[in-house]
């Protein structure tokens, strides 16, 4: 028993550390000022924006126009849609892109006969086709501002800017409790960590999307690779090591959706997770051989490292209600009040972070005090699939990019929509139903023995929430879904166009 307690206080320490990380992050913000807003341009220079998709038939057209309806010179603007769709995406693309030509727009489609290195590949393979000096990229999902471009193209007079990353936005967010939770995960990375880091000096990364690329920048740092599953955080690092600076503005927001699904966003969080570590694997030797001084080196390793928390975290909620059950009989108060005080930091840290990213998102108070717990218990759930995806990384284990599929649902009205883009949760979900069922009989032995641990029933009662909120939305999906008529007749078009 000694053992398994030992474990426990050093997982529980290793997750302090990283709730006192959020806890500077938090502060860092606070003291943070906004960024000087960027000289306009003598001319404008020529931007690529780059829309990679993969049958994503739901959302390709809004993208597109989107695009097209930057506030930009049509003479100094090409779009290319990076189009590795084999369903009925590809007819979309080619209808949409056909009359936004015939109105004056350059609409490239850029299409591969394999999809090789995946949405790395992709962009690698478009970029020799782009004319811009600038890329500018974004995702399927995403709807850019119309003044996105002039907004930021103006850091690039600065020679040693390299990149400039925009803030996530949310078009589901109110969707449903499920999506609101997740806009406040986000939030306290756009919000809180990418600001803080921006502000303090310590690198940041390129979140795939909504951000504009010095051409030459990409180039010098090596290029896409397709080594790892997180692409854009691999040449974020690549590019800073190489001496490119970094500017991130949260002031301007590039809105997008929220999966609704659990299997959408299990596949989502697995791929950050593992891609990551696969990074931390990659780059670690690079940084610590940098001419980084020690103090960025640290931040950026503590940055690539930060998803073995989840490790600590399943290492914590397994022993937890062992160990709160026998301290009740072998050892006094003293240490119970030691976990509740770590655990205590830990969660309070993560509790003000997100408290601090809700505010800054523009969440009124009641609304706050609804999502961040419910973001607090969702981080809670995910952390054993997470910690899987960890430990694959660390391991090496290969697997192939998954792309989190989008249904243009922003409205509670279309709650219903049921076909074959919703990703199953498969057998993910089981194990954190074991896991709620774990928490709850560990609950139920705090009073039983003469020294009782009530100190650590919150916690339980937060493992065990968030535990079974990802296990039964995950196990939520094998259970037949309605299917509407007016979705019926969506699902039959698409698959004629097929």
């Amino acid at each position: 028993m000694s053992i398994v307690v030992a474990i426990h206080y050093l997982a529980l320490a290793f997750l302090c550390a990283f709730g006192v990380q959020r806890l500077v992050a938090t502060v860092q913000l606070l003291r943070c000022r906004p960024a000087a807003l960027p000289p306009a341009p003598g001319a404008l220079p020529h931007v690529t924006v780059q829309l990679p998709m993969y049958n994503e038939v739901h959302v390709a057209e809004r993208v597109i126009r989107a695009a097209a309806a930057l506030e930009y010179p049509a003479d100094r603007l090409q779009i290319q849609v990076v189009d590795d769709s084999d369903d009925a995406t590809a007819q979309r693309v080619d209808s949409v892109a056909a009359a936004l030509r015939d109105d004056g727009h350059r609409v490239d489609v850029v299409r591969r006969t394999t999809r090789g290195g995946f949405k790395a590949g992709a962009l690698a393979h478009a970029l020799d086709s782009a004319d811009g000096e600038l890329i500018a990229i974004f995702d399927a999902d995403f709807v850019p501002p119309a003044r996105f471009l002039l907004d930021t193209v103006g850091h690039f007079s600065d020679p040693q800017v390299g990149l400039v990353q925009t803030r996530w936005g949310h078009l589901n967010r109110d969707f449903s409790l499920w999506t609101l939770a997740q806009s406040v995960l986000l939030d306290g990375h756009f919000v809180v960590e990418q600001t803080a880091r921006a502000c303090s000096g310590a690198p940041f990364n390129f979140n795939g999307t909504a951000g504009v690329w010095r051409r030459n920048a990409i180039d010098d740092a090596g290029g896409w690779q397709s080594d790892t599953i997180t692409e854009d955080l691999d040449l974020s690092y690549r590019a800073q090591l190489a001496g490119w600076r970094f500017v991130y503005r949260p002031d301007i927001v590039a809105e997008a959706e929220l999966p609704v699904d659990a299997g959408g966003l299990l596949s989502q969080q697995h791929r950050w997770a593992k891609g990551s570590i696969e990074c931390l694997r990659k780059l670690a030797s690079p940084i610590a051989r940098s001419d980084w001084g020690v103090r960025r080196r640290a931040a950026a390793l503590f940055h690539l490292c930060a998803n073995l928390s989840y490790v600590a975290a399943i290492v914590v909620a397994a022993t937890l209600p062992v160990v709160t059950r026998a301290r009740q009989f072998s050892v006094g108060p003293e240490l119970a009040a030691l976990d509740a005080t770590l655990l205590a930091l830990g969660f309070g840290a993560v509790a003000l972070f997100y408290a601090a990213a809700a505010r800054g998102a523009g969440l009124g108070v009641l609304r706050a005090a609804v999502a961040v717990p419910a973001a607090i218990a969702l981080d809670v759930g995910l952390s054993a699939h997470k910690a899987r995806a960890a430990l694959e990384g660390i391991v090496g284990h290969r697997t192939e990019f998954v792309r989190t599929p989008k249904l243009a649902l922003v409205r509670r009205s279309d709650r219903d929509r049921t076909d074959s883009y919703i990703r199953r949760a498969r057998a993910a979900g089981m194990f954190e139903l074991v896991l709620a069922g774990w928490m709850v009989w560990g609950f139920a032995q705090i009073g039983g023995g003469p020294f009782p641990t009530y100190a650590t029933a919150p916690f339980l009662v937060l493992f065990g929430v968030g535990y079974g909120l990802v296990g039964g939305a995950a196990f939520a999906q094998y259970l037949p879904a309605p299917r509407s008529r007016a979705h019926a007749r969506i699902g039959d078009a698409a698959g004629a166009a097929e």
